[in-house]
């Protein structure tokens, strides 16, 4: 009924004609088909051996020239990039991390990963999208070198072992943020690359909470929409995963009522269960192979979208690695502030070239003038701001960590 948007008592002739589609026990099926035919059947699905750890997942690899290495070609892009980033040459701690980086990257053979990302950036970039890599991707001079990131490692203390360790045993995560009245065209610019056989995002297991469980539970069985709304938009009755009878009456609702008592009972059974899957908000997994031959696979609700049927916890475990293509508004309004700087007084500008530490900046900050501004504008953020009152970028970085995970109680 849930399924078809119907209450049950009008669902009738959609329901299947009989309440045989379930697997049965053995004992049933010796009654229904002859025992040569059981033992065929068992015979058949012994041979049928099969376990997820005999997946193997490769990088695309169409990016590497033929005469290199994926190891070589990286190291390549990264010499260059060095030249572009320090045309003085870099200095010893720089030239060393970026040493340590490849070594790393090199033994853990996620050399198909930087390259990958550095590509769908350079495509970004091609087509004038503004784009900036973030997370613990910035702990890396390599990405840096790459252009991925804007973090410079010569005016940074960065640990790259946050990013990639060797103890962790994690595949790399990098999200790349780009402006979203376009990030479309870099998606689309992956299905092309790769095609639509290898390229696809990943989803998202959306499970019931306690006011979705009540809709669909309570048109379901036909409860009034007054009393779906009631429900759904006050959760008083609602505590420690169980039905209080005495807040059920505070919202002017009979908990003893049998249609009512049931609904209530199935909305505790149902909170946590899996509801639909939905899109990732940006997470790719790409490969060398066919990705049906690794996982399963639909058309996604959008146009020209693929969609794996595992979320990203799924992918971790099994050792697919996803490239995070994210989108972010305030890129946009970024590349226009750039626009107009260059029309209207001929000041050219990048990311990578924006006066850091400007104290006129940290003043608004302090103010909690930061509407708009990313990682930087929720109400937590803005309330901890006029305390903490960052004045460097370092304190601002201890400013989001302390808010980010939640308030720190004790």
């Amino acid at each position: 009924a849930i399924r078809c948007q119907q209450s049950v008592a009008d669902i009738r002739h959609t329901l299947a004609p009989n309440a045989e589609r379930h697997l049965r026990t053995q004992s049933i099926l010796e009654h229904i088909y002859p025992r040569p035919l059981l033992d065929e059947s068992i015979r058949i699905a012994d041979q049928c051996c099969f376990s997820l750890d005999e997946l193997r997942y490769h990088y695309p690899c169409e990016q590497v020239p033929d005469d290199l290495s994926p190891t070589q070609y990286l190291r390549q892009l990264v010499d260059s990039g060095i030249r572009r980033r320090w045309p003085d040459g870099p200095i010893e701690k720089v030239t060393r991390q970026i040493s340590h980086e490849l070594s790393l990257i090199a033994e853990l053979g996620y050399e198909g990963y930087f390259l990958t990302v550095y590509d769908i950036v350079c495509f970004a970039k091609s087509r004038g999208i503004l784009c900036q890599g973030r997370g613990s991707a910035a702990n890396s001079a390599v990405c840096f070198a790459l252009g991925i990131t804007e973090v410079d490692p010569a005016h940074m203390e960065i640990l790259f072992e946050r990013f990639v360790s060797r103890e962790r045993n994690e595949p790399p995560d990098i999200d790349v943020d780009f402006e979203h009245e376009r990030r479309e065209e870099v998606m689309q610019y992956v299905y092309r690359r790769y095609g639509r056989h290898r390229a696809a995002l990943t989803s998202a297991v959306i499970t019931y909470r306690s006011r979705s469980a009540v809709r669909d539970v309570g048109r379901a069985l036909g409860l009034s929409q007054d009393q779906i709304e009631r429900l759904a938009g006050n959760r008083i009755w609602w505590q420690n995963n169980q039905v209080i009878p005495e807040r059920v009456r505070e919202i002017g609702l009979d908990p003893k009522a049998p249609l009512l008592f049931r609904v209530l009972e199935l909305v505790q059974q149902l909170i946590g269960f899996p509801r639909h899957l939905s899109q990732h908000s940006g997470g790719f997994v790409i490969s060398k192979e066919p990705l049906c031959d690794l996982v399963p696979i639909e058309n996604a609700a959008m146009a020209e979208r693929t969609v794996i049927q595992w979320d990203k916890t799924d992918i971790d475990i099994l050792g697919l690695l996803k490239v995070d293509c994210l989108a972010l508004g305030m890129l946009s309004a970024i590349h226009r502030a750039f626009d107009l700087l260059q029309k209207h007084r001929g000041i050219s500008m990048t990311m990578g070239t924006v006066p850091a530490e400007d104290p006129q900046v940290y003043r608004m900050i302090s103010n909690a003038d930061t509407v708009g501004v990313f990682q930087i504008e929720s109400r937590a953020q803005m309330a901890m701001l006029p305390r903490l009152r960052p004045r460097c970028f370092y304190d601002l970085v201890i400013e989001v960590a302390i808010v980010r995970p939640g308030p720190i109680q004790g």
